[in-house]
This record gives structure tokens, C-alpha cells and sequence, in this order.
């Protein structure tokens, strides 16, 4: 049986598409490293849009794997921020703060979306990082979301070299992740 997608919901018709306007803000966005005791940083393969909409982050087969990253809310401290949605994507709680990068950095989404995603009304993300160390136990780590009220964000989940990243992500965030390894590269064994 398959699923009906209610009108309200359906994707809109490629030409209905809009384009990306210069205009449009950036989204405030935190990305976060976790680093093992081994050096390696938790990546997630991300889920792809359950119903087709023109989503704005776009994730393909080889281009799907993700560090976690989430919005920042009004006021919210940057170091807040990470761990709160370091938890809400992982349920790591375990974890000591290693550094957070000083500038923003901003990236274009490739696509505009569906009316009713949560970023239609957003240009790409501005970004700051921040990298922690994993202090628990792989057991803590899940990507169900079970533990919150958010939807998953990842299919699987597992301990990579950071800069494989780049490599693997989606086309448009790999810019970011290049970046990322720069700053946070030197990050090694425990």
C-alpha cells in the first residue's frame, strides 16, 4: 500500500520552484566535532527528504554523510547551542569542550525549498564550530531520537577521520567540512 502525501503536503512541481534570492538571511547554525579517544569524529549518514519535496539541504548516495549541526535560538550561548544539539542528534551528553571557532562562516543552500520546510525562509546557514571530546561510552550514542521530541537526523552513524569528510558530504556543505578539518585537524588521540 503506499502512502498518499496530503495536498497540503505534495511537493510543489519543479517549475514552481524559487529561485535562491541574495537577499534572504542566513540561518545562525552551530556544527560540532566529536572527537573519540582516537582521534575520529562522529559522522551520520542523513536521512534524504521522506517525500521528495525540493529540499534545501540536499543529500545523495555518497554525498550524505554529516557532522551534527543545528539552529541557534535567540540568545543562545554557542557552547549551549552544540550541546544541545549535540544531545537532540546524538544523546551525548558526555563531553568536554576542546575549542569553538572565533568566525562565522556562511554557505549557500543549493536549492530553494518546499513552502513548508523549516528553511524555506533562509539563503544557506551561518555557522560557528565547536569541537568536544567524547568522554562516554559508544553505548550513549544514538540516532534514533528517542530520547526528544526532534525527528532523527541520521540513518546510522560512525567513528571517521575528519578529513574523510569533505570527501563524503553533501556537495554543498563540503567547503564547511574542508574548513573544519583545517581548524579542528590537529584534534588527535587522547
Amino acid at each position: 500500500m503506499t502512502a498518499r502525501i496530503p495536498a497540503a503536503l505534495a511537493p510543489p512541481n519543479p517549475s514552481e520552484r524559487e529561485p535562491l534570492l541574495p537577499d534572504l538571511p542566513y540561518r545562525p547554525n552551530v556544527g560540532i566535532c566529536l572527537f573519540n579517544t582516537d582521534g575520529l569524529v562522529f559522522a551520520g549518514r542523513a536521512y534524504a527528504n521522506p517525500f521528495g519535496w525540493p529540499d534545501p539541504e540536499i543529500f545523495s548516495d555518497g554525498a550524505d554523510w554529516a557532522l551534527p549541526q543545528g539552529g541557534i535560538d535567540p540568545g543562545e550561548d554557542i557552547v549551549a547551542a552544540a550541546r544541545r544539539e549535540l544531545w537532540e542528534e546524538t544523546g551525548v551528553k558526555s563531553a568536554d569542550l576542546i575549542a569553538v571557532t572565533d568566525e562565522w562562516w556562511s554557505y549557500d543552500f543549493p536549492v530553494r525549498g518546499a513552502r513548508i520546510h523549516k528553511l524555506y525562509p533562509f539563503r544557506g546557514q551561518r555557522q560557528r564550530w565547536a569541537a568536544f571530546r567524547f568522554t562516554g561510552s559508544d553505548d550513549e550514542i544514538t540516532v534514533m531520537a528517542d530520547h526528544t521530541d526532534e525527528p532523527p537526523e541520521f540513518l546510522e552513524w560512525r567513528w571517521r577521520p575528519l578529513d574523510e569528510l569533505p570527501a563524503v558530504a553533501p556537495l554543498h556543505r563540503r567547503r564547511q567540512y574542508a574548513r573544519v578539518a583545517d581548524i579542528f585537524g590537529d584534534v588527535g588521540p587522547a
